[in-house]
């Protein structure tokens, strides 16, 4: 199968093209998924049949200060590669977001939930994922949360595991919000469930995420803890820590249409064991 993965720079796009070796996979520098030209020229040079857009704009905060990039990349640019794919009768598998929600109900949110995004980025993933159900019918948009891998995110300087250990390294204090909970996904586990829902022609909105919630100091003392690392967190309200974008408090998701990825605890370890084996890598 000819395969296709946009954003294969960031840490999910590594891991689809660590799936499919013989994939052509495309760095924002190679193709900006802008770019109607090229997109049309790539996909008339690769005929894929199956595509994968890991491509993003997901600087959550500096959405807030440049939302029309924002927009662009995550719906425009999300259209343009679906209207493509119905095009050149590819398949797509397009992933989405938490921050779609508004984080406001008790319980993790599924697939039937109403949306209600709270800031820049979220509405233009919500946005993102309505061009592509315009465009092509047929498409996959799977939803996830707290995505964390061996690669890390260049827009925000690593995963966020990586980076509680960087600061933990430099001496830094480590104040981390507690009353925002998320699944925190590992990405080798979300692409692994990737490729399986597109083989199995699985269409429409799909939640993917981990199993079990827990809020970011949980997380970050979870990492230090599989690391060996004695460093202290200290837990602060999202109040406190004032960032930019609105973030939802309840980002937890389940799904009706599939079971969860294996517990976030059990995805750190293996990331964790993963970072020791190769040692720390730069996003």
């Amino acid at each position: 199968m000819r395969v296709l993965v946009l954003g294969a720079g960031g840490q999910l796009g590594s891991e689809m093209v660590r799936l499919f070796p013989q994939a052509v996979g495309l760095k924002h520098g190679d193709l900006s998924i802008t770019d109607m030209a090229g997109i049309e020229r790539t996909f008339g040079q690769v005929r894929p049949e199956l595509v994968f857009n890991c491509a993003a704009y997901n600087a959550v905060d500096g959405a807030e200060g440049d939302p029309e990039t924002a927009r662009l990349v995550n719906s425009v640019g999300a259209g343009m590669i679906a209207a493509a794919c119905r095009r050149h009768e590819a398949r797509l598998v397009h992933f989405s977001t938490n921050f779609v929600f508004d984080g406001s109900q008790s319980r993790p949110y599924v697939e039937t939930d109403p949306t209600g995004p709270l800031g820049a980025y979220g509405r233009s993933k919500l946005d993102g994922e309505r061009a592509v159900a315009d465009a092509l019918a047929g498409a996959l948009v799977i939803r996830t949360a707290a995505v964390f891998g061996d690669r890390g995110s260049a827009v925000k300087g690593g995963s966020f595991p990586e980076r509680i250990l960087e600061r933990a390294r430099k001496g830094e204090r480590l104040r981390v919000v507690s009353d925002q909970h998320v699944n925190p996904t590992y990405a080798r586990h979300l692409a692994g469930a990737a490729a399986a829902l597109a083989a199995g022609g699985m269409t429409g909105v799909i939640h993917v995420v981990a199993a079990g919630c827990c809020a970011w100091d949980e997380l970050a003392r979870a990492t230090l803890s599989e690391c060996a690392v004695d460093v202290a967190v200290d837990s602060v309200t999202s109040g406190e820590l004032a960032g930019r974008a609105p973030r939802p408090l309840n980002g937890c998701l389940a799904s009706l249409r599939t079971a969860p990825l294996p517990p976030w605890r059990d995805g750190l370890a293996e990331w964790a064991a993963n970072r020791a084996a190769v040692g720390p890598t730069n996003p």
